[in-house]
């Protein structure tokens, strides 16, 4: 079937500083996010002059990822929409239904299943094409993609870079611990493609799993951080400042953290690991090193290229893990009954 755009769609993020706050209320709205955690959180993107990275890395890659289409004969015009702030997917949507596009397809910024990985993503797609109306486009979204092998050696090569960065005498004992954004646990519970529990912490601890195994680490952890909502609500745990006391306490001296539930470095990135992780890390004397994330390296525009190749042509999805492939379905439809 043919296909005439690509709708690169992502979380979106403020540029400037009277931005922030109308930004946090449009993620927080509904979720019970108490007015004081969204005054801590605004003053985090102002310590960096209110302006998050996301949307210029995003444009990055959609520059890389262009090149790499035209470089396998596709023409596929790229729009850029977010769920979160401008440029917003349902003013996207409706350019490109004046452009005439009729059938395109939608790669989200999330390697991962679950209702923030995923369905949420199908939800704006759905809302973007109401909000359109008659003559919005046919939009399907690509698959999810933690076990890619572009994915996995990214991640393993960003981890190698960052463990030279300790001293030499610290490497060898340095704890590999990989960090995702953290979940309501009763969000996690929700059923997967293939009907258990837990979807989107199985997909991290797989790719986790993947990515060690490929640098031969003698072991590692998964924890969690970023998480915003109401104290009461159990989120998945430990935190990563928390894990580093544990870790100290134990007599690791050093730890390699990688990011591996982020696909760039905006700001919950640089924040949570860049500053608290890491200032709890001086504080102990534990040797600290993050490593980037996998949007700044040329596998991952490549990655979206080979998706989209794979969704056209029809071929068997490229994947290292048993766990089913999912996340692909029209115009915001479920991918599989019950799933997220």
């Amino acid at each position: 079937m043919s296909f005439d755009a690509l709708l690169y769609l992502s979380f979106g993020g403020p540029e400037g500083p009277e931005e922030v706050r109308p930004f946090l209320e449009n993620v927080t709205r509904g979720r019970g996010v108490p007015p004081e955690r969204l005054d801590e959180v605004a003053e985090h993107y102002l310590h960096f002059g209110g302006v998050s990275p996301i949307n210029r890395l995003n444009r990055d890659i959609m520059a890389e990822l262009e090149r790499q289409l035209a470089a396998q004969g596709r023409e596929l015009p790229l729009y850029f929409g977010n769920r979160n702030w401008h440029p917003m997917v349902e003013d996207t949507v409706g350019r490109m239904a004046e452009d005439g596009v009729r059938r395109a397809l939608v790669f989200a910024t999330s390697a991962w299943g679950g209702y923030s990985g995923c369905k949420q993503y199908h939800e704006d797609i759905a809302r973007a094409r109401a909000a359109v109306g008659e003559g919005a486009p046919e939009l399907v979204k690509l698959r999810q993609f933690f076990d890619h092998p572009l994915f996995v050696e990214a991640n393993a090569d960003a981890i190698r870079r960052a463990t030279e960065q300790l001293p030499a005498e610290l490497r060898e004992q340095a704890r590999l611990v990989f960090t995702a954004h953290s979940i309501p646990e009763r969000a996690d519970e929700q059923p997967g493609p293939d009907g258990r529990p837990h979807w989107y912490s199985r997909q991290v601890a797989e790719a986790a799993r993947l990515v060690a195994e490929q640098l031969g680490a003698q072991g590692h952890d998964v924890v969690w951080q970023s998480r915003s909502g109401p104290p009461e609500v159990p989120w998945l745990e430990p935190d990563i400042v928390d894990h580093i006391e544990v870790l100290h306490a134990k007599g690791v001296p050093a730890v390699v953290v990688s990011p591996i539930g982020f696909v760039s470095d905006h700001l919950e990135v640089i924040w949570d690991l860049d500053n608290e992780a890491k200032e709890k890390a001086d504080e102990l004397g534990v040797g600290f090193a993050r490593a980037a994330t996998v949007g700044t390296d040329p596998r991952y525009p490549e990655l979206i290229a080979e998706l989209v190749s794979e969704h056209l042509d029809e071929a068997a999805p490229r994947k290292l893990s048993l766990l089913p492939a999912a996340g692909c379905s029209p115009n915001g439809e479920p991918c599989a009954p019950g799933c997220c």
